[in-house]
């Protein structure tokens, strides 16, 4: 990486810094990635359940339940999940989030609607 880092593309800060392989704005907590502007054609596309195309940060519900290993209950049915991130897939699970009630953990991407 260069000595000078980018200003953040949502508020202009020049106060980014590095975190890992991502770039974060201090004063608006955006992220983004140095390189995702450089290798535009090489985008991670997941589709949600019903094949809308999903993006870092968009807001989904859960089409159904799904149980949790360690814990007594459950994720119901129309449990909306905020800000999700997506990953490259691991063992099938290419959504990270935080889930009330539950904490974070990773989704299939099969079993969440965009909302």
């Amino acid at each position: 990486m260069s000595d000078t880092l980018p200003p953040c593309p949502e508020c202009s800060s020049a106060y980014a810094y590095e975190m890992g392989a991502l770039l974060v704005c201090p004063e608006c907590a955006h992220e983004w990635s140095p390189a995702g502007d450089e290798a535009g054609s090489t985008a991670l596309v997941v589709r949600d359940a019903v094949g809308n195309v999903l993006a870092d940060g968009d807001t989904v519900t859960v089409v159904k339940d799904l149980k949790v290993k360690g814990s007594a209950t459950a994720i119901k049915v129309g449990t909306k999940v905020r800000n999700i991130r997506l990953i490259d897939a691991v063992d099938g699970h290419d959504i990270d989030c935080k889930v009330g009630g539950f904490g974070p953990m990773q989704l299939k991407s099969s079993v969440v609607k965009k909302v």
